[in-house]
Protein backbone atom coordinates (compact mmCIF):
# COMPACT_ATOMS: atom_id res chain seq x y z
CA UNK A 1 0.00 0.00 0.00
CA UNK A 2 1.09 3.40 -1.05
CA UNK A 3 1.72 6.13 1.88
CA UNK A 4 0.05 9.27 0.76
CA UNK A 5 2.52 12.00 1.66
CA UNK A 6 1.38 15.95 1.55
CA UNK A 7 3.53 18.79 1.72
CA UNK A 8 1.74 21.85 2.73
CA UNK A 9 3.38 25.16 1.83
CA UNK A 10 2.28 28.94 3.49
CA UNK A 11 2.87 31.62 0.74
CA UNK A 12 3.62 35.12 2.45
CA UNK A 13 7.30 34.71 3.79
CA UNK A 14 7.74 31.23 3.23
CA UNK A 15 7.71 30.39 -0.83
CA UNK A 16 8.54 34.04 -0.93
CA UNK A 17 10.44 36.48 1.04
CA UNK A 18 7.80 39.17 1.50
CA UNK A 19 4.19 39.54 1.56
CA UNK A 20 2.10 40.52 -1.72
CA UNK A 21 -1.01 41.45 -0.83
CA UNK A 22 -0.37 45.11 -0.94
CA UNK A 23 1.95 44.71 -3.87
CA UNK A 24 -0.98 43.53 -5.55
CA UNK A 25 -3.08 45.93 -4.38
CA UNK A 26 -0.89 48.27 -5.65
CA UNK A 27 0.18 47.14 -9.07
CA UNK A 28 -3.77 46.77 -9.51
CA UNK A 29 -5.11 50.17 -8.00
CA UNK A 30 -1.61 52.05 -7.74
CA UNK A 31 0.92 52.72 -5.15
CA UNK A 32 -1.01 56.41 -4.04
CA UNK A 33 -4.48 54.31 -3.99
CA UNK A 34 -3.46 51.85 -1.64
CA UNK A 35 -1.62 53.85 0.67
CA UNK A 36 -4.28 55.71 1.37
CA UNK A 37 -6.79 53.04 1.41
CA UNK A 38 -4.61 51.43 3.53
CA UNK A 39 -4.20 54.75 6.06
CA UNK A 40 -7.92 55.23 6.07
CA UNK A 41 -8.61 51.36 7.11
CA UNK A 42 -6.02 50.84 9.66
CA UNK A 43 -8.34 52.63 12.67
CA UNK A 44 -11.27 50.81 13.31
CA UNK A 45 -10.18 47.88 15.13
CA UNK A 46 -11.48 44.42 15.27
CA UNK A 47 -8.34 43.03 14.28
CA UNK A 48 -6.55 41.52 11.61
CA UNK A 49 -9.59 39.77 9.40
CA UNK A 50 -11.52 43.31 9.76
CA UNK A 51 -8.79 45.51 8.18
CA UNK A 52 -7.70 43.23 5.71
CA UNK A 53 -11.63 43.62 4.47
CA UNK A 54 -11.39 46.99 5.14
CA UNK A 55 -8.77 47.22 2.67
CA UNK A 56 -10.01 45.41 0.43
CA UNK A 57 -13.41 47.07 0.47
CA UNK A 58 -12.19 50.54 -0.42
CA UNK A 59 -8.97 48.80 -2.85
CA UNK A 60 -11.74 46.43 -4.82
CA UNK A 61 -15.32 46.44 -3.90
CA UNK A 62 -17.38 47.37 -6.54
CA UNK A 63 -14.76 46.33 -9.48
CA UNK A 64 -15.71 43.30 -11.57
CA UNK A 65 -14.14 40.23 -10.83
CA UNK A 66 -12.91 39.64 -14.45
CA UNK A 67 -10.82 42.49 -14.02
CA UNK A 68 -9.84 41.85 -11.00
CA UNK A 69 -8.40 38.45 -11.68
CA UNK A 70 -7.28 39.06 -15.37
CA UNK A 71 -4.57 41.59 -13.14
CA UNK A 72 -4.14 38.90 -10.60
CA UNK A 73 -3.46 36.55 -13.11
CA UNK A 74 -0.71 38.61 -14.54
CA UNK A 75 1.20 39.05 -11.00
CA UNK A 76 0.70 35.60 -9.54
CA UNK A 77 2.48 34.84 -12.86
CA UNK A 78 5.34 37.56 -12.09
CA UNK A 79 5.53 36.32 -8.66
CA UNK A 80 5.39 32.55 -10.22
CA UNK A 81 8.41 34.07 -12.57
CA UNK A 82 10.51 35.93 -10.16
CA UNK A 83 9.25 36.26 -6.47
CA UNK A 84 9.42 32.63 -5.55
CA UNK A 85 12.33 31.80 -2.82
CA UNK A 86 15.13 29.98 -5.01
CA UNK A 87 15.51 27.38 -1.39
CA UNK A 88 12.08 27.19 -1.06
CA UNK A 89 12.09 26.40 -5.11
CA UNK A 90 14.31 23.37 -4.29
CA UNK A 91 12.16 22.16 -1.55
CA UNK A 92 9.19 22.65 -4.31
CA UNK A 93 11.09 20.33 -6.58
CA UNK A 94 12.23 17.61 -4.23
CA UNK A 95 8.98 17.00 -2.90
CA UNK A 96 7.71 16.33 -7.07
CA UNK A 97 10.16 14.42 -7.54
CA UNK A 98 9.53 12.35 -3.94
CA UNK A 99 6.01 12.10 -5.52
CA UNK A 100 4.58 14.04 -2.92
CA UNK A 101 1.52 15.65 -2.89
CA UNK A 102 1.68 19.78 -2.63
CA UNK A 103 -0.63 22.47 -1.62
CA UNK A 104 0.09 26.06 -0.80
CA UNK A 105 -2.19 26.80 2.14
CA UNK A 106 -2.78 30.55 2.68
CA UNK A 107 -4.10 33.88 3.68
CA UNK A 108 -3.15 35.08 0.28
CA UNK A 109 -5.96 35.95 -2.40
CA UNK A 110 -7.35 33.47 -4.72
CA UNK A 111 -7.52 35.98 -7.64
CA UNK A 112 -4.03 35.83 -7.76
CA UNK A 113 -2.87 33.06 -5.92
CA UNK A 114 -4.67 30.75 -8.11
CA UNK A 115 -2.47 31.43 -10.91
CA UNK A 116 1.03 30.90 -9.00
CA UNK A 117 -0.27 27.25 -7.94
CA UNK A 118 -0.66 26.69 -11.80
CA UNK A 119 2.43 28.17 -12.85
CA UNK A 120 4.35 26.17 -10.24
CA UNK A 121 2.49 23.14 -10.65
CA UNK A 122 1.05 22.39 -7.74
CA UNK A 123 -1.97 20.41 -7.28
CA UNK A 124 -4.01 22.39 -4.57
CA UNK A 125 -4.17 26.07 -3.40
CA UNK A 126 -6.18 26.16 -0.16
CA UNK A 127 -6.57 30.63 0.29
CA UNK A 128 -8.72 33.33 1.01
CA UNK A 129 -11.60 34.01 -1.50
CA UNK A 130 -13.15 37.23 -2.38
CA UNK A 131 -16.93 37.20 -1.66
CA UNK A 132 -18.78 38.56 -5.45
CA UNK A 133 -22.49 39.59 -5.56
CA UNK A 134 -25.14 38.97 -8.21
CA UNK A 135 -23.64 40.97 -10.70
CA UNK A 136 -20.14 39.43 -10.64
CA UNK A 137 -18.27 42.45 -8.87
CA UNK A 138 -15.96 42.13 -5.29
CA UNK A 139 -17.56 43.21 -2.31
CA UNK A 140 -14.29 43.38 -0.57
CA UNK A 141 -15.51 41.13 2.14
CA UNK A 142 -14.07 37.49 2.23
CA UNK A 143 -16.23 34.78 1.08
CA UNK A 144 -15.85 32.42 4.01
CA UNK A 145 -13.04 32.96 6.96
CA UNK A 146 -9.87 34.05 6.27
CA UNK A 147 -7.32 31.30 5.69
CA UNK A 148 -4.86 32.02 8.57
CA UNK A 149 -3.86 30.38 12.18
CA UNK A 150 -7.06 27.75 12.91
CA UNK A 151 -8.43 28.09 9.63
CA UNK A 152 -5.36 27.44 8.07
CA UNK A 153 -5.34 24.32 9.77
CA UNK A 154 -9.22 23.47 9.19
CA UNK A 155 -8.45 23.76 5.62
CA UNK A 156 -5.29 21.46 5.56
CA UNK A 157 -7.39 18.78 8.11
CA UNK A 158 -10.23 18.62 5.32
CA UNK A 159 -7.79 17.86 2.53
CA UNK A 160 -5.61 15.09 4.21
CA UNK A 161 -6.43 12.00 6.24
CA UNK A 162 -5.36 10.50 9.27
CA UNK A 163 -3.05 8.17 7.22
CA UNK A 164 -1.58 10.62 5.52
CA UNK A 165 2.15 12.02 6.20
CA UNK A 166 2.60 15.61 6.28
CA UNK A 167 5.10 18.20 5.88
CA UNK A 168 4.33 21.55 6.65
CA UNK A 169 6.25 25.13 6.40
CA UNK A 170 5.29 27.88 7.27
CA UNK A 171 6.93 31.34 8.86
CA UNK A 172 4.35 32.85 11.30
CA UNK A 173 2.28 32.85 14.38
CA UNK A 174 -0.16 32.12 11.19
CA UNK A 175 1.26 28.77 10.53
CA UNK A 176 1.42 27.44 14.09
CA UNK A 177 -1.39 25.24 14.45
CA UNK A 178 -0.69 23.67 10.65
CA UNK A 179 2.93 23.26 11.82
CA UNK A 180 1.70 21.41 14.71
CA UNK A 181 -0.47 19.17 12.30
CA UNK A 182 2.53 17.80 10.43
CA UNK A 183 4.93 15.03 11.10
CA UNK A 184 7.79 17.10 9.23
CA UNK A 185 7.25 20.92 10.47
CA UNK A 186 10.00 23.34 8.55
CA UNK A 187 10.18 26.79 10.53
CA UNK A 188 11.04 29.25 7.76
CA UNK A 189 12.13 33.04 7.72
CA UNK A 190 11.76 34.97 4.30
CA UNK A 191 12.41 31.91 2.11
CA UNK A 192 14.88 30.26 3.85
CA UNK A 193 14.38 27.34 6.25
CA UNK A 194 15.56 28.26 9.55
CA UNK A 195 18.05 26.14 11.54
CA UNK A 196 18.33 25.42 15.09
CA UNK A 197 14.67 26.45 14.91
Amino acid sequence: MTTRTVAAFDFDGTLTRRDTLLPFLASYAGRTQMLSALALSAPGGGGRDALKERLLTRVLGGRALAEIVDAGNAFGAEVARAGIAPEMRSRLAWHRREGHEIVIVSATLDVYLDEVGRALGVEHVLCTKLDVDDAARVTGKLEGANCRGAEKAARLRAHVDEATVLWAYGDSGGDREMLAMAHHPVRVRRGAIRTGA
